[in-house]
């Protein structure tokens, strides 16, 4: 009875805000887990049902293709904060003019580039950018375009899920991506059984599912009680709002550009210098160590729109006691992580078997980068939540521009582990610069550049 009463206590003690959080942090960790256990499954059926070299192919295609999403120019970022203003000051009209007017700018957007897309794909030699045999050439042209078609799909859908972690509603969000997972691994398992090893229907597995479940949900939850009053319409979109939204958006815009340089280009440099194995072996081990920032981005998810609500409210207080809990938290994953390279030769052997081998020294390496990545970004989160991303925009331009070149004389230099140098530079100096400005805007010291 005495764990009972804790328990409620622990989801009725603090404000509402604070509420919110702790009710969507542990919903997104038990969903988190479902999709975890899906994720691990995943890895080694598609190995399965294709085979190592096209998976790492496969990865690969996935990560370039990936690099649309950053040509919303930092739009649904923008409407993110600017749709939780509304909600904090009560501005209900206001709020669906946003989402009309983001639905309506995004799709205009995004039609056009799937149109240039698949008009480029058709002159790309697949075999020279990847450095891979020619006969995957003409397959490869049909998997990018089917990418390029459920992706771009995909971006206009999941305005919807945005606005539910604007409107502090994270957990909702992730029930909808969870399904998403859940109903392409379940296509993943037909096609094991039914097909052989083919790149195309696992496009269509892996991203037609879950594009056409966030399509279907948000449709239904649009047209219920609850979201009605923000639904997009036409009558709603108002044009001029693009300015408000990419004023903030075109920041975040530049931010996303700069981290698809330092952060998305690992998976072609590798392809190219250690082959599509290294890509294997990379993004195996990612996922292993990632779990940790998963973890990570569920408590971090909510608190981006909770501080939003804050820092609109000038609630300083508790901002303040938030970070604090978060940097005692994030100490933890100092021996989780040291735990996790003890223990990942076995934990790889019971997950992919024989089929690949993860070198140790590549473990340890991840095992650095999440670290320092989980605590670059908890600051970023926070920051990004107050709209002042002037800094954060400077640090990750700045390593941009010297990334490329840096990271494939890394690569070069000291194989699969050394391209992972220059993003470990980059998040620990996020981390650094990040710690201060936060701590500056909390305590009203904040001026200049910490304050843009």
């Amino acid at each position: 009875m005495n764990i009972k009463n804790k328990i409620r206590t622990f989801f009725t003690k603090g404000n509402e805000r604070s509420i919110a959080v702790k009710k969507n942090i542990v919903a997104s960790l038990g969903l988190k887990c479902v999709s975890i256990l899906i994720s691990l499954q995943v890895v080694p059926l598609t190995i399965g049902y294709v085979n190592p070299t096209k998976y790492g192919i496969w990865l690969t295609l996935s990560s370039i293709i990936a690099w649309l999403s950053y040509f919303d120019l930092g739009f649904a970022h923008g409407f993110r904060n600017r749709f939780a203003e509304a909600k904090a000051k009560g501005e209900l009209k206001l709020a669906k003019e946003y989402v009309s007017t983001t639905y309506a700018v995004l799709f205009i957007l995004f039609s056009a580039i799937l149109v240039i897309t698949l008009a480029a794909n058709r002159f790309l030699n697949w075999s020279a950018i990847l450095n891979i045999d020619a006969a995957y050439n003409e397959e490869l042209h049909v998997v990018f375009g089917l990418l390029a078609c459920f992706f771009c799909m995909n971006i206009v859908a999941s305005i919807f899920t945005t606005m539910l972690k604007a409107d502090q509603e994270p957990a909702l969000a992730s029930v909808i991506t969870t399904g998403g997972q859940l109903l392409a691994f379940g296509a993943i398992c037909v096609l094991t059984k039914t097909t052989t090893g083919s790149l195309s229907f696992l496009a269509v597995a892996f991203s037609g599912a879950p594009c056409f479940l966030l399509t279907l949900v948000s449709v239904i939850l649009f047209s219920g009680k609850r979201y009605r009053d923000v639904a997009p319409a036409i009558g709603h979109v108002r044009f001029r709002l693009t300015r408000n939204i990419l004023g903030l958006g075109g920041q975040f815009f530049v931010i996303m550009m700069s981290m698809l340089v330092i952060f998305q280009f690992i998976n072609i440099i590798l392809s190219r210098l250690q082959g599509p194995e290294a890509v294997t072996q990379y993004n195996i081990a990612y996922k292993y160590f990632h779990v940790l920032h998963m973890v990570f981005v569920i408590i971090l998810t909510p608190l981006w729109s909770a501080f939003t609500d804050a820092y609109v409210k000038k609630d300083y207080i508790w901002m303040k006691n938030t970070v604090r809990k978060l940097e005692r938290m994030w100490l933890l994953s100092i021996p989780i992580l040291t735990l996790m390279v003890v223990c990942s030769n076995i934990l790889y052997q019971w997950w992919i078997g024989d089929s690949v081998t993860i070198p140790f020294s590549l473990s340890v390496c991840l095992a650095v980068y999440v670290l320092f990545q989980t605590c670059g970004n908890m600051y970023m989160y926070l920051i990004n939540g107050t709209s002042k991303v002037r800094l954060q925009l400077i640090v990750y331009l700045s390593f941009a521009i010297m990334a490329l070149p840096l990271m494939d004389l890394t690569c070069k230099l000291y194989g699969t582990e050394g391209v992972l140098i220059i993003p470990m530079v980059a998040f620990f100096i996020q981390a650094v610069i990040g710690r201060i400005q936060i701590m500056k805007i909390i305590n009203g010291k904040a001026k200049g550049i910490w304050l843009r």
